[in-house]
């Protein structure tokens, strides 16, 4: 890969990764467009890298709660407020890392289509528009008002994010919103459920670079990584600021165009 196909697809990756818009669909459709080669699952992994650094760095405080919670977890201590955080987070991971075990050779291979990628894009962003109108005066329930079965649903709904352009943050604050929860309420716990996530993916894609000795490989995923981390973090901020006066509309709007678009692109002359 050259300079520039890194820096793009860092770029896409730290832009879309924390919208509701799908970064996976665009790591895809990307190389597609522009007329570049796949760049596989390895590469998005490390780009994911970068931005789960962002991640941690911008929720510092709620990463280190989680810390401490999972060691008072550990130790038979669940009321706390910080155990009880680690609790909710490590059972809205299970699903979807359940679900990718099982279902690994399908993401790599099978569903890495334009076709699907365009129907899941429109048919989830138009969820997504009808999940934002329940939260229509901002008075939904806030973070700390999540609960063990809250966390179990919106689980259940992130392992749906393991096919392409349903956008594991897009379903995950829709199911959130759907359940009653403020936008930055859906959001903030969205992005932790990130953390686990793909950082297991990451752990799991890393050993597999290093033992592979692609020399080449690795430098293009550090690069991609550290560009990924500094978009990655002005996405987060940005979708932050954002929710707290306005709604998921222009995302919702950005999802059907882009669908219909490569639906036109798909169609016969």
């Amino acid at each position: 890969m050259d300079f520039w196909h890194v820096v793009v697809l860092a770029i896409i990756q730290g832009v879309t990764e924390f919208l509701p818009i799908s970064s996976s669909a665009h790591l895809i459709l990307a190389p597609r467009v522009i007329g570049w080669t796949d760049q596989g699952l390895m590469i998005d992994v490390a780009l994911h890298i970068g931005t789960l650094a962002a991640l941690m760095l911008y929720f510092y405080k709620e990463t280190g709660r989680m810390a401490r919670g999972a060691v008072q977890l550990i130790a038979g201590r669940f009321a706390d407020d910080d155990a009880r955080l680690a609790l909710y987070v490590i059972v809205g991971t299970v699903p979807v890392v359940v679900a990718g075990f099982l279902l690994e050779k399908s993401i790599a291979e099978d569903w890495r289509s334009p076709l699907l990628i365009a129907c899941t894009t429109i048919a989830f962003g138009l969820l997504l528009w009808l999940a934002d109108r329940l939260d229509k005066d901002g008075k939904g329930r806030p973070f700390w008002e999540i609960t063990l079965a809250a966390a179990v649903l919106i689980g259940l709904a992130q392992a749906l994010s393991l096919v392409p352009g349903v956008s594991r943050s897009g379903i995950t604050m829709t199911a959130a919103l759907l359940l009653g929860f403020q936008r930055t309420a859906a959001a903030r716990f969205s992005l932790l459920l990130a953390i686990p996530t793909t950082a297991a993916a990451g752990i799991l894609s890393g050993f597999n670079l290093w033992r592979s000795g692609d020399v080449a490989l690795q430098s293009d995923a550090i690069l991609g990584g550290l560009m990924a981390f500094v978009s990655g973090f002005a996405a987060i901020a940005g979708l932050m600021a954002w929710l707290r006066h306005a709604t998921f509309m222009p995302f919702v709007i950005y999802r059907v165009v882009l669908g219909i678009g490569i639906l036109l692109l798909l169609s016969p002359a």
